[in-house]
């Protein structure tokens, strides 16, 4: 199935835009699972049954894993989430940007190792850079754009002669020029929502986008929704980690994290309501 059916499938499925983060730092882990040999995978095979119910996908930081030399940790919660959650996509976070035989290996490492159904990646190094992963012409290529960390604003807002800035171009070349294969997507922070509302302009109805920033970074979940869902208030993976991962640190964890996760899911679909009532908010 591709990334794009899948993605609609489990918006449908579980009414659910909410993606789920999968960050685990061993320091924040509750005292039960803290000291386990496979702390990692218990910690998150936990999660992701607590939260599976009130998700679209999970979204594993590769970072978090790799400097833990956890990445069979990682393969096997890969495994976990296709056995038991398979119409829920995984998208792997690894943000990677090189050229040639290169950048075929980490597309390899995404989706024949950990067997994500998409990855994301960083333009800067231009087409060739991406072209290795949309060889995959099923999984889902998620590319940066303009991202919640304020720094983001260093490069992604540097104004073009005709005074566009980079992250529109990046926009507009990805949606143009980039997406044979229209498994694409873009990366827009939802602390931004004024961008989010003129990357989805630039793009139209049909790719998705992830954005995080919510929870933990402080992003607004109304104008996030109100900015990004296209005309069928879908259209956006709206990412939540360390708010819903470490909800409590006690031995409610697995509870804590439900609740987090369902209110989260509520909210967003409370927002999509609004939007549905009054779709020119959206324009605005």
């Amino acid at each position: 199935m591709k990334f794009t059916d899948k993605l609609n499938h489990a918006w449908q499925t579980n009414n659910s835009l909410l993606m789920i983060g999968l960050d685990p730092d061993v320091n924040r882990f509750p005292e039960e699972v803290k000291n386990n040999k496979h702390a990692i995978y218990d910690f998150c095979v936990n999660i992701i049954d607590a939260t599976a119910p009130y998700a679209c996908g999970f979204k594993p930081q590769i970072a978090y894993f790799a400097s833990e030399s956890a990445e069979d940790q990682l393969a096997g919660i890969c495994q976990y989430i296709n056995k038991n959650y398979p119409h829920l996509p995984i998208v792997l976070d690894s943000k990677r940007g090189d050229i040639g035989t290169t950048a075929e290996h980490y597309a390899k490492e995404a989706f024949l190792r950990y067997k994500a159904d998409a990855v994301t990646v960083n333009p800067y190094m231009g087409l060739d850079s991406i072209e290795p992963y949309l060889a995959w012409d099923d999984k889902g290529v998620i590319i940066l754009c303009r991202t919640s960390n304020l720094g983001g604003s260093d490069l992604q807002f540097a104004k073009l002669e005709d005074g566009t800035p980079l992250y529109l171009y990046v926009a507009r070349l990805v949606a143009e020029k980039w997406n044979p294969t229209g498994q694409c997507g873009l990366v827009v922070g939802a602390t931004f929502p004024e961008e989010i509302a003129k990357v989805r302009q630039v793009i139209g109805d049909d790719m998705p986008l992830l954005i995080p920033g919510i929870g933990a970074q402080g992003g607004d979940i109304l104008n996030t929704v109100l900015a990004g869902c296209n005309s069928k208030t879908t259209g956006v993976l709206i990412n939540s980690s360390r708010a819903i991962l470490y909800a409590s640190a006690g031995t409610d964890w697995r509870e804590a994290a439900t609740k987090v996760a369902s209110s989260t899911r509520d909210a967003i679909n409370e927002a999509r309501h609004s939007l549905s009532l009054v779709p020119a908010l959206a324009q605005t």
